[in-house]
């Protein structure tokens, strides 16, 4: 009777664990997104393209980075789907903002 129990709980102990896992990892890649769009936006705002292609390289894996400047400030925008460890479950949508106003000899 007491197997029975403790197989039980050590399933729900390891699914949580993998839950909070999963939950942890998605936290770290908005953030990675986060720090991306800063950094772009910081190297287009300076106009200098190779800092904004290292910035780039940098992000996270499967990430769609969009740059835009307009009236003076560029803005940079980072989406990525994070895909789960386990097959058939959905992807939770990440994005990331960043606006920063371009340096005085930048075009």
């Amino acid at each position: 009777m007491v197997t029975a129990e403790m197989a039980v709980a050590t399933l729900a102990a390891l699914t949580i664990m993998i839950m909070l896992c999963w939950g942890i990892f998605v936290v770290v890649l908005q953030l990675r997104c986060v720090d991306t769009a800063a950094e772009v936006a910081r190297q287009a705002a300076r106009d200098d393209q190779e800092s904004v292609r290292r910035a780039e390289r940098d992000a996270p894996v499967g990430s769609k980075i969009s740059i835009a400047t307009r009236g003076g400030i560029t803005t940079v925008e980072v989406r990525l789907d994070a895909r789960p460890w386990i097959p058939g479950l959905p992807t939770v949508p990440l994005q990331a903002h960043a606006q920063v106003i371009n340096e005085p000899d930048a075009p």
